[in-house]
């Protein structure tokens, strides 16, 4: 009995925490559950009770999973300032010590007014800790790897070795890449000079611009849902909007930033853990990359910096092909408004959504088979070598297209389509930060992560359109059957289509209709 008193307290880390909630979560009896970790029922109470501080914690990256405290530092804006530092530098793989990180944090401590601050040993091992950075963390690549300019030898270093061992347990199927892009969404023909080259770092461009993640499998199978991200939370062209074709985010540059990436990250760990999935995903080490949450269905495997010019698949043609078929749905706008005499109007965000999302999903699958074989990381035996060869018609019909449009228009000659698809191929995509951006982030209190309101849009976007009605819908759908029986030479799919939207609508007629007399609800509209 004497002893039972100097009995040590256990302390748990967060990723120990988590595993205990987990097991609760996954059915287990609670009794069972504090058993098998030894931990007394209280002691699993509290566990659950503290859930979400310490999920979200670790889902923000914030601490380290195996940090055992979430006590915040003396100093906590030095702390989030070099942390910032950090996680920007990290992103570029350039080689940081412990007395690097020491010395910047001395820098940024007198530039925020802090003259008594020591950055001794302790305080920087409690700043890993805090952080969870340890040393192989700092160092993640090789020393040949953190240097600048990876020459041809080391892709197929890399080619031989890393990338074999990376798929070795996965499928075509489930092998990801994911990859943002940028687009500047009202970008007409005639301007296109002036918008190459263009970073758009902020100022007014940035509000015509919009940043685009996309990812895809492999064997071409599968595209998942984009994520785009705009400056505005809720534009007035979203008005009555209630279903996209996509996911939207905002923040005040319209880019990708490390959380809005990780929340990504987490619903598709989820969307896999629901599916009994488990996937490659493969990705850059661009800014919003560099501090990843626990997943659980997703392994991640970085390309070797700057080489995903000739690695990344999304790098090597389709990204340029949903921005070339982006483009020519923009021309079409553009012919059809010249055509009926009527004044060009910009292209609001829920239309440039509209034509990214079409544009994605109309990327064929051979095209993207392609681009991964391309890129090398897929032998040519585990795809399917004999997919279709991408039609050329579909090119020679957008050259025709672009060559009415330059005519009517009044297009340089010296600007080309190829130009027009490329004029924002160098966007920034994700936060760079500078000492002095980060010290006004500390500051101000100002958050990369905060969106612009609704007024910022409003030159972006065309007056509210009115609502349409279920009716409207379907006498629209009827209209358009009408007109193709016109035409000559329709394929059948496109009938089918018609049909699949026809069912869709009248089963919202059906639904409504549930609990409402048919008179009721015809008044109603």
């Amino acid at each position: 009995m004497a002893n039972k008193g100097n009995k040590k307290r256990r302390q748990f880390s967060l990723e120990e925490k988590m595993k205990v909630v987990e097991a609760v979560d996954s059915g287990k009896r609670k009794g069972d559950v504090a058993k098998e970790f030894g931990i007394t029922p209280s002691t699993l109470s509290t566990f659950l009770k503290d859930r979400a501080k310490f999920e979200e914690k670790v889902r923000k990256s914030s601490v380290g999973p195996q940090r055992k405290r979430m006590r915040n530092a003396f100093y906590d804006d030095i702390d989030k300032a070099v942390f910032a530092w950090f996680q920007e530098i990290h992103a570029k793989n350039i080689l940081v010590t412990g007395s690097v990180i020491r010395k910047k944090a001395l820098n940024l401590a007198n530039m925020l007014g802090y003259d008594n601050f020591q950055a001794s040993v302790g305080w920087l091992n409690r700043f890993r800790d805090r952080h969870g950075i340890a040393l192989k963390a700092v160092c993640r690549e090789d020393g040949d790897r953190l240097m600048n300019g990876l020459g041809i030898d080391k892709v197929n270093e890399w080619h031989a070795g890393e990338i074999i061992k990376l798929i070795a347990d996965y499928s075509p199927d489930d092998i990801f890449n994911a990859d943002e892009a940028g687009v500047f969404f009202q970008l007409l023909p005639q301007h296109t000079l002036a918008a190459k080259g263009d970073h758009c770092r902020g100022g007014k461009k940035a509000k015509q611009r919009l940043t685009a993640l996309f990812c895809c499998n492999a064997s071409g199978t599968e595209k998942m849902r984009p994520l785009i991200v705009g400056r505005s939370a809720s534009p007035r062209c979203f008005k009555n909007v209630h279903s996209l074709p996509c996911d939207y985010r905002a923040n005040q540059w319209a880019w990708m930033t490390q959380d809005l990436f990780n929340e990504w990250l987490m619903q598709v760990d989820a969307r896999m853990k629901r599916a009994e999935r488990r996937i490659l995903l493969l990705i850059d080490n661009c800014s919003a990359h560099n501090m990843l949450p626990r997943l659980e269905r997703i392994q991640v495997g970085y390309l070797p910096s700057n080489c995903t010019a000739v690695l990344q698949p999304l790098n090597l043609g389709i990204i340029h092909t949903m921005k070339m078929l982006y483009r020519s749905y923009l021309l079409k706008q553009i012919l059809l408004k010249h055509t009926g005499n009527k004044d060009q109007e910009k292209v609001d965000i829920k239309q440039a959504i509209d034509m990214i999302a079409a544009a994605w999903w109309s990327v064929k699958q051979s095209t993207v088979v392609k681009c991964w074989q391309k890129a090398g990381i897929i032998p040519m035996e585990l795809t399917d070598s004999g997919a279709e060869v991408v039609a050329k018609e579909p090119d020679i019909a957008i050259e025709k297209l672009w060559h009415s449009v330059a005519i009517a228009t009044c297009v340089p000659n010296e600007v080309n389509f190829q130009d027009f698809v490329t004029a924002d191929d160098d966007l920034i995509i994700s936060q760079e930060l500078v000492d002095t951006e980060i010290i006004q982030d500390m500051v101000t209190g100002k958050n990369i992560g905060d969106a612009g309101s609704e007024d910022e849009e409003e030159e972006v976007c065309l007056p509210e359109q009115p609502k349409i009605t279920i009716t409207e819908a379907i006498s629209s759908v009827q209209k358009l059957r009408q007109f193709l029986s016109t035409c000559t030479g329709v394929p059948d799919a496109i009938f089918g289509q018609l049909n699949g939207i026809d069912e869709y609508l009248m089963k919202g007629v059906t639904l409504s209709l549930t609990d409402s007399q048919i008179t009721d609800f015809l008044q109603a509209m």
